[in-house]
């Protein structure tokens, strides 16, 4: 079947694909609709050394690094995104999902902090209070375990939180697949109906041959001259009808 085939058929079974089409255009609005535009914002944060072991860097944190504090970071990500963060976190107003993790590529102790939802003025400040708490569990963690405020590990802001920006892709693919489904389904349907119909008036319902070698009925058998058929004299006018053999010997 070729495209102009296709074509044909389209045309012919237009009753069909019609409905069909609206209903793939109502499906896609459907899902406009209901699937809201998401929203993200981010901030990124560092780990520092302490007080205490920058004194021999003239107190600049950022010449003194260690293995340790990527490991610390770690930690932290992992405790932001467990149960016990998530109920804290909804306790303090964030709404929307949160996470956090290491900044890919990152060569140090670098953490992506992030609030997904639906409204952007409340994802914007949610990120902003994820931040603030990520700074207090920090301090949490070293407090638990006795840890002197000079050797404590201390956290920075490097990216403050941005303003929430839409995420139209995972909506776009949804509006793609129903868009897609609606039409294959219309087509499948068009030619459903196209092959029933030639199922029951197409070429292929015609009288039984005659099997091959046997002359049909009537015909005159193969290389044999055709017979002529008998021209009916004319009756002449008063006269009785020829009788014939076969009417002859019927009683």
């Amino acid at each position: 079947m070729d495209l102009a085939e296709i074509w044909r058929v389209m045309r012919r079974r237009w009753y069909v694909l019609l409905p069909g089409l609206l209903l793939s255009a109502a499906l896609t609005a459907g899902v406009y609709l209901l699937v809201p535009v998401e929203y993200v914002s981010q901030s990124t944060v560092t780990l520092l050394n302490s007080k205490k072991a920058t004194v021999a860097f003239d107190g600049n944190p950022f010449l003194s690094t260690q293995a340790s504090l990527t490991g610390m970071a770690d930690g932290l990500a992992r405790n932001l995104n467990s149960d016990d963060a998530a109920a804290d976190l909804k306790a303090l107003g964030i709404t929307g999902l949160h996470e956090a993790k290491i900044a890919d590529n990152a060569q140090g102790p670098f953490l992506w902090l992030s609030v997904t939802g639906t409204d952007p003025a409340a994802v914007l400040k949610s990120d902003e209070l994820f931040t603030a708490y990520a700074e207090k569990r920090l301090r949490e963690f070293q407090t638990q375990q006795s840890v002197t405020p000079e050797a404590m590990i201390r956290m920075t802001t490097i990216v403050p939180p941005q303003k929430a920006e839409p995420q139209t892709k995972t909506r776009l693919q949804y509006l793609i697949m129903a868009g897609a489904l609606g039409f294959v389904l219309s087509l499948v349907a068009t030619f459903f109906v196209e092959a029933r119909r030639r199922g029951t008036t197409g070429p292929g319902r015609h009288r039984p041959t005659a099997p091959e070698g046997v002359a049909p009925e009537g015909a005159a058998p193969e290389g044999a001259a055709p017979v002529p058929a008998k021209a009916a004299r004319p009756v002449p006018s008063g006269a009785a009808a020829p009788v014939t053999a076969d009417a002859a010997g019927s009683p």
